[in-house]
């Protein structure tokens, strides 16, 4: 996508037909949803990803005993609203728990985020930052449907991705406006044409519907769960239709449930210039010189001119594409999602400097979800497909220009680039559900709820949002002052152990808790 396609989606809803329990349809009962529960998994050996997943080599043994990854494909319905017609297959991926049986809580089931994310994919590229998780438990994850090999969505080819990611993504004059409209409507046309019967079945109550199956067909009484990004947004909707059935939860890097699409977007403007701020404020605070600027705000002014400079003319980057100003912000964006990345931002900032994009494009790359070998993952196609499902609004050129000046005030940088991808959604074949997802869950378990102060994507204030989203007795806030985006994976001791002793030994932490 030739903008910052949402890495959280912020809009979706949950129809009153679907508020029974999971399997009920709605009438009589239904055999072919009861067969569904019952099925077994056949869990073999784990092929190498396809390229819908991202490609690569098949997941290598975690250390430790029982640490060999096993894979599965489960049946759901298409259509939860039709649970005796066709049935699509949901990829998992499972690695054993390493403790004793008498030890072994259940499955701890894993949504990474995105949406769009391959979890087959993630969990065993992360596996060991869970070992102690895996003590008691069996980690899973699965590619969510639209994703990976789960009836992934399918648009333009690789070589039309390549030329649709070098467009500008904002236009400064009539002509550029008429190019980012075309090109978006050719491949939202592209998305409908090869992916027309997956479409209208991949939001995010179609998810949480498949994640309360999968909890039965892995034979658990409860869900216990850990959501990271928009994993943090099916939690909460999954919570929604099943409170009773919800164990112990953990939300990181927590999508603000009250926000549509709009505010959502204005709320990443505002995030990921905070995280441009404190980048700046760290290089130029080292003890060695800032190779990027003087003063915090020299950096910023640099990389603004930069961006302007690459609108007129592009750099080489990584051939025979070239570096262009989406390109570069892409990559930049990227960069801001991990303090550990921050260094590779200071030398792709120095080398563009030079003339070379190649390090900006790498990172813009990665984002996008191309390979080395030049073939892209689903991973945009499933996101802008998930989130255009889920959000009901859809903004005109002339919505994005009367609030261009607001997204520029809250991101100098970033603002126009934010706002022109509320545009992504306008000529989508499927009609969105709604505002905002409902996640307001009476009755369920506590919740563990995890706010960043420095996350750029999800930003801090959506924790609490979500804490009082999911209901009085239900939301647990623990706060982490940190950089990027979650907060789990930072490896601070606090954090850790915090979800250690929830989601290990049930100990719920007082609400307002702080970690720094």
């Amino acid at each position: 996508m030739p903008r910052p396609f949402r890495l959280r989606a912020v809009a979706l809803t949950v129809c009153a037909a679907l508020l029974p329990a999971l399997l009920a349809g709605c009438g009589e009962d239904d055999d072919k949803a009861e067969d569904l529960t019952e099925q077994q998994l056949s869990w073999k050996d784990c092929p190498a990803p396809s390229e819908a997943q991202g490609g690569g080599s098949s997941p290598s043994p975690l250390p430790g005993g029982r640490g060999e990854w096993s894979c599965a494909t489960m049946k759901a319905p298409l259509d939860w609203d039709d649970p005796e017609g066709d049935t699509i297959g949901i990829a998992l991926i499972r690695v054993r728990s390493s403790g004793s049986a008498s030890e072994r809580i259940g499955s701890l089931i894993f949504n990474f985020g995105g949406p769009g994310g391959s979890g087959v994919t993630t969990l065993p590229a992360f596996g060991d930052d869970y070992a102690t998780l895996r003590t008691r438990y069996d980690l899973v994850s699965f590619d969510p449907r639209g994703v990976g090999r789960s009836a992934p969505v399918t648009c333009l080819d690789d070589q039309r991705l390549d030329a649709y990611f070098q467009q500008d993504a904002t236009p400064d004059d009539a002509a550029e406006r008429t190019e980012l409209l075309d090109d978006t409507e050719e491949f939202n046309a592209a998305c409908e044409k090869n992916s027309e019967r997956v479409l209208p079945h991949v939001r995010t109550t179609d998810a949480a519907r498949d994640l309360d199956l999968l909890r039965q067909v892995l034979g658990d009484e409860k869900l216990h769960y850990f959501g990271i990004s928009y994993g943090t947004e099916l939690g909460g909707v999954y919570a929604h239709l099943f409170p009773e059935k919800v164990g112990r939860a953990v939300f990181d890097a927590v999508v603000d449930p009250t926000e549509t699409a709009e505010q959502g977007s204005l709320a990443q403007a505002r995030g990921f210039q905070l995280a441009l701020d404190n980048y700046a404020e760290d290089c130029v605070s080292r003890t060695e010189e800032c190779p990027v600027g003087d003063s915090a705000q020299d950096v910023k002014d640099r990389i603004a001119e930069l961006l302007k400079d690459l609108d007129r003319t592009p750099i080489p980057g990584v051939f025979p594409r070239e570096l262009t100003q989406t390109a570069a912000t892409n990559g930049i964006v990227q960069a801001l999602y991990s303090q550990d990345f921050w260094e590779f931002l200071t030398d792709g900032l120095e080398q563009a400097y030079d003339g070379d994009g190649t390090i900006l494009m790498v990172l813009s790359d990665s984002m996008n979800g191309r390979g080395e070998n030049g073939e892209y993952s689903n991973l945009v196609p499933a996101n802008v497909a998930i989130n255009c499902a889920d959000d009901k609004p859809r903004y005109t050129p002339e919505d994005v220009e009367r609030r261009l000046s607001e997204f520029r005030a809250a991101s100098p940088l970033f603002g126009e680039y934010l706002a022109w991808g509320m545009v992504g959604c306008t000529d989508w074949a499927v009609p969105g559900a709604a505002e905002h997802p409902d996640v307001h869950a009476p009755g369920a378990a506590p919740i563990l709820v995890i706010g960043n102060t420095g996350d750029p994507a999800t930003p801090y204030e959506g924790a609490r949002r979500m804490v009082r989203a999911l209901g009085e007795g239900v939301g647990v806030e623990l706060t982490y002052k940190g950089q990027g985006h979650g907060a789990y994976n930072s490896e601070n001791a606090c954090v850790q152990d915090v979800v250690h002793g929830y989601l290990l030994d049930g100990k719920v932490p007082a609400s307002g808790t702080v970690c720094s």
